[in-house]
């Protein structure tokens, strides 16, 4: 296992506190440049963030090594995961003293945390997920349009998503969740029997090819809520739809991702004004997601007014 620096530790700080990212490409993250602002407004003991990069395909023995790395470093606060949560339980879930309820039920770890001598793994995503999806639609959406969701793919973002939205009070019609192989669905029809989610809520559909992930786009009601949850579009180029795809008349056509080569937020944009578009990009998302853990890394309490004043300070090195 590999943890490479994403942020220099400077010369004569040898006994200073970092906290980590496990990614995939941390250093193009902006968070490497928002940490210290964040830090600054928090009070927090360290400004240094260092990155944990791992390959897409990493193997569980890399997974390992990097959490026991976390967990034996008296200086390592603890680290946010992105794309590798479901592969961090899979893999190293043993090794944590604690798990939240999400992390098991869900099955990912976001959040690796230390209390005193314990090793805690939560995932913050169901959470976070949710006060995204509230910065942009109204409290009375669903009831008042009718409107369902649609969310491409069945990973860590989407399970996330399908849980929020399950716990929702103003519930959509419908939530569908597609992914390429059956195996990814049935692992989130158990997370949803696990959670006692309402029967006839989700809809669970195997898109082999991104035609047929358009015609589920296409055949969702007008002001549906269109979620690019693949990972495609930052990670790896590319998007869950074709150019041909026709979203729905005033759908919100949301792309998880903020940044990398993002197709799908591009092939949205095209649509913006013709079917009268609302579209967003990740940004919300990775700075709830970011401020929960961190927050949870340094035992910290935010309010509305401290987030205000987090998004206030990422917007500057936007």
């Amino acid at each position: 296992m590999t943890a490479s620096p994403a942020a220099s530790i400077a010369p004569g700080t040898d006994q200073a506190d970092y906290m980590g990212f496990v990614g995939v490409t941390t250093a193009s993250s902006s968070i490497m440049k928002v940490f210290p602002l964040w830090a600054d407004i928090l009070g927090l003991p360290t400004r240094t963030l260092i990155g944990h990069d791992l390959p897409m395909d990493a193997d569980p023995a890399q997974y390992r090594g990097m959490v026991e790395q976390i967990r034996d470093d008296p200086r390592h606060r603890g680290a946010l995961v992105t794309t590798h949560k479901m592969n961090v339980y899979a893999a190293a879930s043993d090794l944590f003293d604690e798990l939240d309820p999400f992390a098991i039920s869900c099955a990912e770890i976001s959040s690796i945390s230390k209390r005193g001598a314990l090793l805690s793994g939560r995932a913050k995503d169901p959470i976070t997920v949710d006060l995204a999806l509230n910065d942009f639609l109204p409290m009375d959406h669903f009831a008042r349009t009718g409107a369902g969701v649609v969310i491409l793919g069945a990973g860590g973002s989407g399970t996330a998503l399908s849980w929020a939205l399950a716990e929702r009070g103003d519930a959509p019609t419908r939530v569908t969740v597609t992914a390429r192989t059956q195996d990814k669905l049935d692992h989130l029809r158990e997370v949803h029997r696990q959670h006692g989610t309402r029967d006839g809520l989700l809809e669970y559909v195997v898109t082999e090819t991104p035609e047929e992930a358009d015609a589920v786009v296409a055949a969702a009601p007008a002001g549906s809520v269109i979620a690019n949850a693949t990972g495609l579009g930052k990670d790896r180029p590319g998007s869950p739809l074709t150019a041909a795809v026709e979203f729905p008349e005033g759908a919100f056509a949301w792309e998880f991702n903020y940044r990398g080569s993002l197709e799908f937020l591009h092939q949205a944009r095209a649509q913006e004004q013709a079917r009268g578009l609302r579209v967003l990009d990740g940004w919300r998302y990775f700075i709830h997601g970011w401020s929960q853990v961190v927050a949870d890394v340094f035992e910290l309490d935010l309010t509305p007014e401290i987030v205000q004043r987090l998004a206030a300070a990422a917007e500057s090195v936007r």
